[in-house]
């Protein structure tokens, strides 16, 4: 297949990149609502504080969601976008809390001590959405798409 037979249809890499974008982003909405939820049961949580939260997620969700697609319709700069910031704040923010928890512990033990198939799910979901955020990112960049994503004046 020619460079040009390429650019006809929407390389299976960007495909699979959009749908872990997707994937990363219902994980991260489950453990929202997972965390909220948990707050809710345990005592007297601040119901503002608890909105807000929620509410600067959606916000940051739909935004990924909405560059995520035009990411999939070919748009370099979202892509960029998408790399830029999954890649660093969006990794990094998924990664700090629960690598803080297991250097501060005292051992393996420590760390499963008290856990709750609460916190097992939010942990998993974590899991699938680091996953799904390091599948996509490699895949936005895999050879194909690289093609896709080339100024169209530069694909000839």
């Amino acid at each position: 297949m020619n460079d040009t037979a390429l650019f006809a249809l929407r390389p299976r890499t960007v495909d699979r990149a959009f749908v872990m974008i997707g994937i990363a982003l219902l994980a991260g909405v489950a453990e929202a609502l997972l965390h909220a939820a948990a707050e809710l049961e345990h005592g007297n949580p601040e119901i503002g504080s608890l909105a807000t939260g929620l509410g600067i997620r959606a916000m940051i969700y739909l935004l990924v969601g909405v560059v995520a697609l035009r990411m999939r319709a070919g748009d370099r700069l979202a892509r960029t976008t998408l790399a830029v910031g999954l890649g660093t704040v969006g990794l990094a923010s998924l990664v700090i809390e629960p690598l803080a928890a297991t250097l501060s512990a005292n051992g393996f033990g420590e760390l499963i001590d008290g856990a709750t198939v609460g916190s097992a799910a939010i942990a998993l979901l974590r899991v699938v959405h680091v996953v799904a955020v390091v599948i996509a990112l490699v895949s936005m960049y895999r050879y194909d798409a690289r093609l896709y994503f080339r100024p169209a004046r530069r694909r000839a």
